[in-house]
């Protein structure tokens, strides 16, 4: 795999789908000391958050498969679920959006993580409320559950959107919806496959860890719930930013291949005319 880099990350150019998810992956490596950690404080919240209900629904650890008699406890966990992935996802993708803009508009550099952090312009407010939107929407869309697919698909350039192109939380939802339908649906795919790659690496590496320590006697039954909500949320904390980035990458590849983006920043770079915000004023 090549070094983590402004070139590797997002050439000025349309991507491929396995371009696209390679970028993403090295754009993650390359901030993880900042999203990992972050992400980690989250998903442990998170499955503190979806315990009782898991209780309520009956399932059992690690897999967390439903009980046929609690169906409908089963559908609500799954749809609180649905929520609190969105709104980490939508938290994690503002540094993700920051990261990958910056790193795309100078390519002398990488981003400090104190820079990446700083609240200056980062628009933080804007995000949060964004995030308990998104997070309203697949609450919503997983109680009618085909309808989970369509709103997952739309909403991955919302933080994107609102980070780098400097909209309101409105604007920014229907330009995620207008970007993912673009191409035939292309980003809205793009990203439904990538949440599907890293659900089976979750699943597999949740299940496989909890079972195998199992299987040879090293987990005592009585820890079992709690080492797999551990297991959960440090899966989840690679899962979760590694999605971020992907919408990110999604969001300025799909600008790149519709709105002709790299030649607006190609032409900045030969002029030397700084662009005072990431990517701003060319909607």
């Amino acid at each position: 795999m090549p070094d983590a880099g402004p070139t590797a990350v997002l050439p000025l150019r349309p991507l491929t789908v396995g371009e696209l998810i390679d970028s993403a992956v090295l754009l993650l490596r390359d901030h993880a000391r900042v999203l990992v950690p972050i992400a980690l404080v989250l998903t442990v919240l998170e499955q503190l958050l979806l315990h009782p209900l898991r209780l309520a629904a009956g399932v059992e650890p690690p897999g967390y498969l439903p009980d046929i008699n609690g169906l409908t406890a089963y559908w609500f966990l799954l749809a609180v679920g649905a929520a609190t992935e969105a709104m980490i996802i939508a938290l994690l993708g503002n540094l993700s959006a920051r990261a990958a803009g910056t790193v795309l508009l100078e390519p002398s550099g990488r981003v400090r993580r104190r820079r990446l952090l700083h609240p200056e312009g980062a628009r933080f407010a804007v995000t949060a409320l964004v995030a308990l939107l998104a997070g309203a929407i697949m609450f919503a869309a997983a109680l009618a559950m085909p309808a989970w697919l369509i709103g997952f698909a739309l909403l991955g350039s919302a933080v994107p959107a609102i980070v780098l192109d400097r909209v309101g939380p409105l604007r920014g939802l229907v330009r995620s919806a207008a970007l993912a339908l673009r191409s035939v649906g292309r980003a809205g795919a793009v990203r439904l496959l990538g949440y599907l790659v890293w659900w089976i690496v979750r699943v597999g590496l949740a299940v496989g860890t909890v079972s195998g320590l199992g299987s040879v006697g090293l987990l005592d039954p009585d820890w079992k719930v709690p080492v797999s909500l551990a297991v959960w949320a440090a899966v989840n904390s690679v899962a979760y930013p590694a999605i971020a980035c992907l919408d990110a990458v999604i969001y300025l590849e799909t600008r790149i291949r519709t709105e002709g983006l790299d030649i607006v920043i190609a032409r900045a770079r030969q002029s030397g005319r700084p662009l005072v915000t990431p990517i701003a004023g060319h909607r």
